[in-house]
């Protein structure tokens, strides 16, 4: 049976807890434990498929579909394990499950409450799968003290009363802010904040303390006596350069071992961090740098983007030099010259988005980068602008556009070389979809297979002719253009096995112009980078190299 971690947060938000728990999670692998991470969602969303990026950056998607915070891309990078459907829960699906059970009349007749119903509904999520692996980490969206977050709380300290004693520990991440007026480091906000939690039933075994500077030992002996916590396990959690020093941070910190003290695991595995050695001298000991520009539509909120940044990362590493990629708002091709701008990138990356904003802009990033042959990968939305661009400048469809921006509109304005996917097969079974359908969940989500073909480009990064990327769409390239593109050099090189959906395409006369329906940098990892990235920024250092 599963040994239960649960990381929650205090005094403010967006302290790390996501990062931390990937990093104590990348810690036990190294020393031999298996390990599966969820996150758990105050939120009154059923999840954040229908968010925009502003609200809540990008949305992860799992092989099953699921669609996620963040957080859960942070937990598949740093431990390798593909997250599922049931590593991710919000106070929306777990209210929507109780209120479904009422209906069906599974309570008997009785009143429904927080207390036990909605309680028990987040123990069951969390019983999930407990026998499948050494330890659990579940990490506590929001902070304590928030009203949304306050079943969560009591239903993880019903669960380790559930427990044998010794099967489940508390670890909490805090802020100890720095005022400079008065050169100190204050304690305070971190006690008032485990008190808010010891309120409530549960006592950290575990205290993470974020801060800008060195914590003296003094501050760590005052939050061990006032918060109850043995000063060993009063563990700094420092500002880093780079997300992936975090393992090896946390490890010169003691915090795996605070962990494994809390459950008396003694003598503990010693840790093979050589992976981690190897990422970090690839990132430190980068031997060059190449510039790539993404032209984007939600470039104010770098989370909105974040495995795309993450995956550039992996290719550098893949390729020993530094990706600097620089963020450029699709909306200023509309009214400038995207040649100025562009001048001195060595690769071009348009992602994926909802909506006609910015699209004009994304279509001219598009065909500077195919007359200028300049390395571009289009990734869902990106793809589609591109097919756009030739249809327009190639296949003579002055007005090709997609049938999402007219439906946005509510006019008819374009050709439709992109329409509303109204039916695709998955698995065994055919899938339908109308516009009039819900929003939540409803687009082609998850893994499918896709086919490429013998001798494309594709084909040659991925080693191979079949492959298995996640999707995240609604809108589908009309196979009804594929024969008049590919007269004009536009090869479909990838396709569904039923040869229905585009999948991917390049173009033929080009050093490096991939679109791919997909979503490649949700698979990418820094040990593991995904094929299509570490291949696209070697293209890029061969551009850099010429320049």
């Amino acid at each position: 049976m599963a040994r239960y971690i649960f990381i929650t947060g205090g005094v403010v938000s967006s302290l790390g807890k996501g990062l931390a728990s990937a990093a104590l999670g990348a810690l036990l692998q190294a020393r031999g434990f298996s390990v599966r991470l969820r996150k758990l969602d105050p939120y009154l969303n059923v999840d954040p498929g229908t968010m925009s990026p502003f609200e809540h950056g990008e949305v992860f998607v799992t092989d099953d579909g699921a669609e996620t915070d963040l957080d859960l891309g942070h937990y598949e990078r740093f431990t390798g394990v593909s997250a599922r459907k049931t590593d991710s829960v919000s106070s929306g699906r777990i209210y929507s499950n109780v209120l479904e059970k009422e209906r069906r009349g599974e309570y008997l007749g009785k009143t429904i409450q927080v207390i036990p119903h909605v309680t028990n509904e987040i123990k069951d999520f969390l019983s999930v799968g407990e026998d499948e692996v050494d330890f659990m980490l579940c990490e506590i969206g929001g902070t304590v003290g928030d009203i949304e977050g306050l079943p969560f709380f009591e239903a993880i300290r019903q669960f380790s009363q559930d427990k044998p004693r010794g099967q489940c520990i508390f670890v909490h991440l805090t802020l100890l802010p720095y005022v400079t007026a008065s050169g100190e480091l204050k304690t305070k906000p971190t006690q008032h904040s485990v008190k808010e939690l010891r309120a409530i039933g549960i006592a950290p075994d575990v205290l993470l303390l974020r801060s800008e500077h060195p914590i003296p030992a003094k501050e760590r002996e005052k939050i061990s006596l006032f918060c109850n916590v043995r000063k060993e396990a009063v563990i700094a959690a420092p500002d880093l350069a780079t997300i992936y020093e975090a393992p090896l941070a946390y490890h010169r910190e003691g915090f795996d071992q605070a962990v494994l003290d809390a459950f008396g695991i003694s003598p503990a595995p010693r840790p093979n961090l050589d992976r981690w050695e190897d990422v970090m001298d690839r990132l430190v000991n980068a031997e060059g740098e190449v510039r790539v520009a993404i032209v984007g539509k939600y470039t104010q909120l770098g989370d909105a983007y974040k495995s795309i940044a993450e995956a550039l990362t992996h290719g550098g590493m893949a390729n020993r030099v530094r990706v600097r990629a620089e963020w450029i708002d699709a909306e200023i091709f509309e009214r400038e010259d995207p040649g100025p701008w562009l001048e001195g990138y060595h690769a071009i990356l348009v992602p994926g988005g909802f909506g006609e904003r910015g699209t004009e802009g994304k279509i001219r990033a598009a065909e500077f980068a195919r007359t200028r042959k300049i390395p571009y990968l289009g990734i869902c939305l990106g793809m589609q602008m591109a097919v756009i661009e030739a249809a327009r400048n190639l296949a003579g469809v002055a007005n090709a556009g997609s049938e999402e921006f007219d439906h946005e509109a509510g006019i008819k304005r374009f050709t439709p070389v992109v329409y509303h996917l109204k039916e695709w097969v998955q698995g065994n079974h055919r899938v339908e979809r109308k516009l009039t359908d819900d929003k939540g969940g409803t687009m082609r989500l998850g893994a499918y297979t896709a086919m490429l073909a013998e001798g494309s480009n594709v084909a040659r990064i991925y080693g191979g002719t079949t492959i298995e990327e996640r999707h995240r769409h609604r809108y589908e390239v009309d196979i009804e253009y594929r024969d008049k593109l590919e007269e004009c050099g536009l090869w479909f090189s990838g396709m569904s096995p039923d040869n229905r959906l585009p999948e991917i395409v390049e173009v033929r006369d080009h050093p490096w112009f991939i679109g791919v329906q997909f979503h490649p940098e949700l698979k990418s990892k820094p040990f593991a980078p995904h094929p299509l990235f570490a291949d696209f920024v070697r293209a890029a250092v061969e551009v850099s190299r010429l320049v």
